[in-house]
């Protein structure tokens, strides 16, 4: 259905077929059945285009953002734009699934199997192997979610915050709590209007709180 409730389920689906073995899962962006409030709307694009694919989809009405109202059509452009920069980090992370049969979308307990705190988190996930996510389920905006130990940043903010503790956040449509673990070296393309290009061309690295004595290594699909 089109509504918060259906937008968490839906992650909490996919986590759970993603510890029963498959690499790739997603979700009808706006809830299938019905046909979601606008600001529902905007938060499930912003869940969605963090997806490993994204799909505007429904059963009763077009999913277009222009059917909604103009800041859906920001939000959607938004997220694409940043979807697109981020291809060389997804494709990898999309190409060691399927070698490793890791879910690219996975459940923190995946990622951080010896911090007891991520046995029961199913309102947000890991993007790969670097990039956490948690979803913004309310229309004003307010979230909640945990950081395993270390020193995280958010990906377009900057701001960073430490681990092993619950964070509680607001934020408006055009943002979200994307924070990347420390010791990552983050690959970003240089085109934000398409997902196939050169990803090698023009890429910029983003280099997060790297520890003494570490080394962070970074592959980018030719």
């Amino acid at each position: 259905y089109a509504n918060y409730e259906s937008m968490a389920e839906s992650l909490r689906g996919g986590l759970s077929i993603g510890l029963s073995g498959f690499g790739f899962w997603s979700h009808d962006i706006g809830g299938f059945e019905n046909t979601a409030p606008a600001h529902v709307y905007k938060r499930w694009c912003a869940f969605g285009l963090l997806s490993s694919h994204s799909r505007l989809h429904g059963s009763k009405s077009y999913r277009v953002p222009w059917a909604y109202d103009d800041e859906s059509c920001d939000v959607v452009r938004y997220f694409t734009e940043q979807k697109c920069r981020m291809m060389p980090y997804l494709y990898r992370e999309a190409a060691r699934a399927n070698e490793l049969g890791t879910p690219m979308m996975r459940a923190m307990m995946l990622e951080f199997p010896d911090d007891p705190a991520c046995d029961y988190l199913d309102r947000q996930y890991m993007l790969g192997d670097s990039v956490m996510v948690a979803p913004v389920f309310s229309e004003a905006g307010d979230v909640q979610f945990y950081l395993p130990e270390g020193r995280w940043t958010h990906l377009w903010r900057n701001d960073e915050v430490a681990g092993s503790r619950w964070h509680k956040q607001q934020h408006d449509f055009l943002s979200l709590p994307v924070y990347v673990r420390e010791n990552t070296l983050l690959a970003l393309g240089s085109n934000n209007q398409k997902p196939d290009y050169a990803w090698h061309e023009g890429t910029a690295f983003q280099l997060f709180h790297l520890q003494e004595g570490r080394e962070a290594v970074c592959e980018v699909p030719a």
